[in-house]
């Protein structure tokens, strides 16, 4: 008999609904379960079970996640509960107020379990904070679990928790889910509503979602989806349901692929290749028209990223005497960003529209585009990691991560799929995207994609 864990989050979903276990049982389950990949920075059980019996038994018209728990990026503040940005700085940080994201989950009947692990303000694409251990991979612990959602990859892909929320400035859900073998949709900007602190003034970032299947995935994203009063700006209502888009035939796709490196010159892997190669075949098998593209961005794009990111870094207010406490990595990107003055962050930000605007309309002809979501499979803790050299560290990331910021400057949806896996067992994604609020069709696409190669039944080392 199938345990809680080993079955989907729908399909825990329909069980509450059938009133088969409650979501105090489901919490219960999960409580039980070992964190043995450094997946929580602050574990919440007591406020879980409590939201869990405030639950009772699943209202009429409630979401099918309804009752199924969760876990919370340590970057999303949580009233009432301690929230670090993954920083030293914000050790004992217990914020007054809930943003978007937690309150869009409690409100959809969903308790969690804790905040998850995240590196220091979400910068690295690694996640190795100085206020918990490494989030590591569970198909092989020695490794990275990406980042800067590493900790909720982490947790779904070790059965800690179904389903989990990320956030993604640069690839921050796809590189985590491409490591721990997950299913990681970042959807379009605008999508999620990031009141109330809408900090990110760039637009690169978005919360999305982690979990094991397609179907999983969509049903999160039906639950964060929709703006608040005072959004800047937001993302047009879907066609329908994410999830009923899951059961959707795409039909016949053109789907454009390229492989070079977009941000950095830097060897693939031969996995990344194989999978590359493989899901192009695959997708051909399907019916779908696929073509070689030149990389819809110029390398000049990188620089006025990367200000824009170091400007982020810089925008982070840290309590007074506490600047000693962040890593090199942070210091450095934040003089990096206060060195740049106010006009010239304004003209970072329009030449990155105007990029992306190019780039949009390259590939406006195009229903999917298929790259690798990463250049290696998940590196050793500490690889990339260098407090000694904070440059060489912020290099090595972009060669480990080339193509994955290409869909934040556009704004598009993408998503890393576990569709292939080396062969000593460590997972490899592969990345589509698609045209801005055009998730039906991505999700369509990944759906089938999971049903002609599925791989909810691959699971890590000591599930």
């Amino acid at each position: 008999m199938a345990a809680l864990h080993d079955l989907t989050a729908l399909e825990q979903g329909d069980l509450v609904r059938r009133g088969e276990v409650t979501p105090l049982d489901l919490v219960e389950h999960y409580l039980a379960r070992a964190d043995r990949v450094g997946a929580f920075v602050t574990p919440t059980p007591e406020q879980a079970r409590e939201h869990a019996r405030r639950l009772g038994p699943r209202p009429e018209g409630a979401a099918p996640l309804w009752g199924v728990p969760t876990a919370i990026k340590d970057l999303h503040p949580t009233a009432g509960v301690r929230t670090t940005f993954g920083s030293a700085a914000f050790a004992d940080f217990v914020p007054d107020v809930s943003d978007n994201v937690v309150l869009t989950l409690e409100a959809a009947g969903m308790p969690s379990l804790g905040k998850t692990n995240t590196p220091e303000l979400g910068s690295p694409c690694y996640t190795e904070p100085d206020v918990a251990p490494p989030a590591v991979t569970p198909w092989d612990p020695t490794r990275t679990a990406g980042g800067s959602s590493g900790g909720a990859a982490a947790a779904v892909a070790a059965g800690l928790v179904p389903v989990a929320p990320g956030s993604d400035g640069g690839g921050s859900i796809r590189i985590p889910a491409s490591c721990c073998g997950l299913v990681g949709l970042k959807p379009t900007r605008g999508r999620i509503s990031a009141a109330p602190l809408y900090g990110d003034p760039t637009g690169l970032a978005t919360a999305g979602t982690l979990a094991r299947t397609v179907r999983d995935a969509a049903a999160l994203l039906d639950v964060l989806a929709g703006r608040r009063p005072g959004d800047p700006s937001w993302a047009p209502p879907p066609p329908l349901r994410f999830l009923d888009a899951c059961d959707r035939d795409p039909g016949r796709l053109r789907v454009a692929r390229f492989i070079t490196p977009v941000i950095t010159d830097t060897a693939v892997d031969p996995s990344s290749v194989e999978a590359w190669e493989t899901t192009s075949a695959l997708l051909a098998g399907l019916g779908h028209d696929v073509e070689d593209v030149a990389v819809p961005l110029p390398r000049e794009a990188v620089a006025t990223f990367e200000t824009c990111w170091a400007v982020l870094t810089a925008l982070a207010e840290v309590p007074a005497g506490t600047e000693p406490l962040l890593r090199p990595l942070t210091r450095w990107l934040a003089e990096r960003g206060r060195a740049v003055s106010g006009p010239d962050f304004g003209r970072a930000i329009a030449r990155m529209r105007q990029y992306a605007a190019e780039a949009l309309l390259a590939l406006a002809p195009y229903d999917l585009v298929l790259t690798p979501t990463l250049a290696t499979p998940p590196p050793p803790v500490g690889a990339l990691r260098d407090d000694a050299d904070p440059e060489a560290d912020f290099e090595a990331q972009k060669r480990f991560t080339p193509w994955t910021s290409a869909w934040n400057v556009t704004g598009m949806p993408a998503v890393s799929l576990p569709l292939h896996q080396t062969d000593d067992g460590l997972p490899v994604g592969t990345m589509l995207a698609a045209r801005p609020a055009e998730e039906h069709v991505l999700l369509a696409a990944a759906a089938q994609l999971e049903q002609a190669r599925p791989w909810v039944d691959r699971r890590p080392p000591g599930w």
